[in-house]
């Protein structure tokens, strides 16, 4: 009995031994690579560059007081308000210099001592020459003295409300001291608030701005583009606009303008374009809204085409791995054409039904694809039925 027992437990550990050897043997093996199968297809291929920027209107001006400091004593408008040419925006209250108001005043102080003069002298004669003691001619001088006078005096005091007012008797409604819009459009903003400081506009200060007025029916997409495109672009070529503050929706564009003269920014060379953007109604643009231009440098339509990423290179060809047997391989050298980045054109060295090499398939991957064949072997096997 022992010996029994003796025999059948150096079998176990024989087998234990040989068990353990198979198992360390077939762990040791590598498991035979899966790769992942495509197929070119037929697809357009558009080459496109992005230029960065932000829509603006075309015209956006600065209303600035024109000959008149002083005060903002009232304001008509608010930012947002349309206004129409000639429409009234401010109106300034003139402090006067006390050197240039001094001056007049005195001026209007002499003019009306002349005047009083002149006026005794001008009724003096007059009687004289009523009662026919002087001649005509012996009249003619005081008359005029008089009416020179009178004339000085009414200038001294229209420079003197002039100086404190900014308007004159004769002027009427026309006066400085009123801004006006010189365009219609809409007011973007109003920099300035009632009780400001401004300076008037001349030729040695730009004036403080009022007011900006833009006409928003007409608005252009200013943006930049890379040295190593603007070669590939020329005026008249369509852009599509995407603006971040108005989502799913695309605005049409036609490049206006490309600056000769390029800008360096962070190591590259920068050069400016200007597009007109085709509004719709259904959306309002406000002035500033960044946005991106997309331009179509290149097109191929309904092409052969394959992931860029199946391609491998080897010093100047480009070649691909096609299925010649499951998971058997083959170099083919191809001909590329176009390539937008994702996919690339193939013009020679492959057809619609070869399968390409793509990329290793996990384990999981690989029970998933196995699940996905054989569900198409059930449906080929039903509809063979």
């Amino acid at each position: 009995m022992k010996k029994v027992f003796r025999i059948v437990l150096i079998v176990f550990f024989i087998f234990l031994f040989l068990g353990t050897i198979a198992f360390l043997y077939n762990k040791s093996q590598e498991k035979p690579e899966i790769y992942d199968t495509k197929s070119p297809e037929i697809t357009d291929i558009i080459k496109k560059t992005v230029a960065t920027g932000s829509v603006i209107p075309r015209k956006e001006i600065q209303i600035k007081p024109q000959g008149v400091s002083g005060i903002v004593e009232t304001l008509f408008v608010e930012a947002g308000q349309m206004l129409k040419k000639g429409d009234k925006i401010a109106k300034i209250k003139i402090i006067p210099d006390m050197i240039n108001l001094n001056a007049a005043e005195s001026r209007v102080e002499r003019a009306q001592i002349n005047f009083e003069d002149a006026q005794i002298n001008y009724n003096r004669d007059k009687l004289l020459y009523e009662k026919k003691v002087i001649s005509e001619a012996d009249f003619q001088k005081p008359s005029l003295a008089f009416r020179s006078a009178q004339e000085e005096l009414k200038s001294a005091k229209d420079n003197l409300q002039l100086i404190k007012e900014g308007v004159t008797s004769k002027s009427g409604a026309a006066t400085n001291t009123i801004i006006r819009s010189t365009i219609e459009g809409m007011i973007l903003d109003i920099p300035v608030k009632e009780g400001y400081s401004v300076i008037q506009s001349n030729t040695f200060n730009e004036g403080t701005t009022i007011a900006i007025v833009a006409d928003m029916g007409e608005m252009i997409f200013q943006g930049k583009v890379d040295e190593t495109e603007v070669g590939k672009i020329k005026q008249g070529m369509n852009l599509q606009l995407t603006i971040g503050a108005i989502e799913d929706y695309k605005f049409n564009a036609h490049l206006e303008y490309i600056s000769p003269k390029g800008v360096a920014e962070n190591g590259a060379i920068q050069f400016e374009i200007k597009a007109s953007v085709e509004l719709s109604k259904e959306h309002f643009i406000r002035s500033g809204y960044s946005a991106n231009a997309e331009i179509v440098l290149e097109k191929r339509e309904k092409v052969l085409a394959v992931n860029e990423s199946l391609l491998e290179f080897s010093n100047d060809s480009s070649f691909i791995n096609i299925e010649t047997e499951p998971q058997v391989f083959e170099k083919r050298f191809v001909k590329t054409g176009l390539s937008d980045g994702i996919n690339i054109e193939i013009l020679d060295g492959v057809t619609k039904e070869d399968k390409i090499k793509g990329e290793k398939m996990s384990k999981i991957e690989r029970m998933k694809e196995m699940k996905r064949k054989k569900e198409e072997e059930k449906k080929n096997k039903k509809k063979a039925n």
